[in-house]
């Protein structure tokens, strides 16, 4: 015999008023309560569920430096020759990378000839793998 057919008779069958009505008893659907009846729950569980973290700055606000890798340089030498941003010298190339718009020379990479870069900023890791291939780099000047 069924717990159904044996609470014949019996109202709620055993559940109180409301509980065997559809979904009873869940204290409401998804998030509702986590301030009043299911605080413990979300401060053991969920911590961080209300409130901001990080930031996050106005497009206006942020600065966007345009950098270029030793590996990029090597790679782009021949289209920057194209584009005019660099010559051919005695030894090498020379590079404006001020005119091509690129705010500083980051080392990563190597270079294989010897380049005459000018560009803002550099890092010394850049400077130093230039002048190991018999190069030089001039920091903050707009003409070579």
């Amino acid at each position: 015999m069924g717990r159904t057919k044996k609470l014949r008779g019996y109202r709620t069958h055993g559940r109180g008023k409301k509980a065997g009505r559809g979904k009873g008893k869940r204290g409401g659907s998804g998030q509702a309560g986590l301030l009043k009846h299911k605080f413990k729950w979300m401060v053991k569980y969920d911590p961080d569920h209300f409130g901001r973290r990080g930031f996050k700055r106005h497009k206006s606000l942020r600065t966007t430096r345009k950098t270029l890798n030793l590996f990029e340089l090597q790679e782009a030498i021949d289209s920057l020759v194209e584009a005019g941003f660099a010559k051919p010298a005695d030894e090498g190339f020379e590079v404006d990378l001020t005119a091509a718009s690129v705010e500083k020379l980051l080392g990563r990479g190597n270079v294989k000839v010897p380049l005459k870069v000018i560009v803002p900023s550099a890092t010394p890791k850049a400077v130093k793998r230039v002048e190991e291939a018999g190069g030089a780099v001039i920091q903050g000047s707009t003409e070579g």
